[in-house]
């Protein structure tokens, strides 16, 4: 029997924080917060929000921070990758990143940057970007992101939300 885990994933919030302080309040109680980047300097606010430990990693517009450039996370029985994407040249396409993310030996990679929604379930890697919260890019252009849930066997399940 696992402890059950409710993960917010969020990422490209550019300072612009209103959607996302609205989520927590509708989502908690949450277990973490994972921001994939680009929080340009609303670390602070974001953490200090969110009443559960939080993760934020470097994005290609967070200048002068000391966030890591990813973090690699144990959640529940799962391996976890977390970058912004940028150095994974993410904006044509998850393929760099994916094969990246096999050669370490995660489970899950989640990423930013191109402020599109994706989740790709495949059987040895779940790869998920959860777009953008604040400029969202993809078609009918609703802010959006991702949540990850543990039940208690253990097992992980990822959706994509809109606001």
């Amino acid at each position: 029997m696992e402890q059950p885990m409710k993960i917010l994933i969020i990422s490209d919030t550019h300072r612009k924080n209103e959607n996302y302080f609205m989520l927590l309040e509708r989502l908690k109680p949450l277990d973490m917060v994972i921001h994939c980047g680009d929080a340009e300097g609303s670390e602070y606010a974001i953490s200090e929000a969110a009443d559960c430990p939080v993760q934020i990693v470097l994005g290609n517009n967070d200048f002068f921070s000391a966030l890591p450039k990813e973090v690699e996370l144990n959640i529940g029985g799962y391996r976890v990758l977390v970058t912004h994407g940028h150095t994974h040249y993410v904006s044509m396409g998850n393929e760099q990143l994916k094969m990246d993310a096999r050669m370490r030996g995660v489970d899950v990679v989640m990423y930013g940057h191109t402020h599109r929604p994706c989740l790709d379930i495949e059987e040895d890697l779940v790869t998920l970007n959860p777009g953008s919260l604040s400029y969202p890019r993809q078609e009918g252009h609703r802010p959006s992101y991702a949540l990850m849930e543990i039940d208690e066997a253990g097992e992980a399940s990822f959706r994509i939300e809109y606001l």
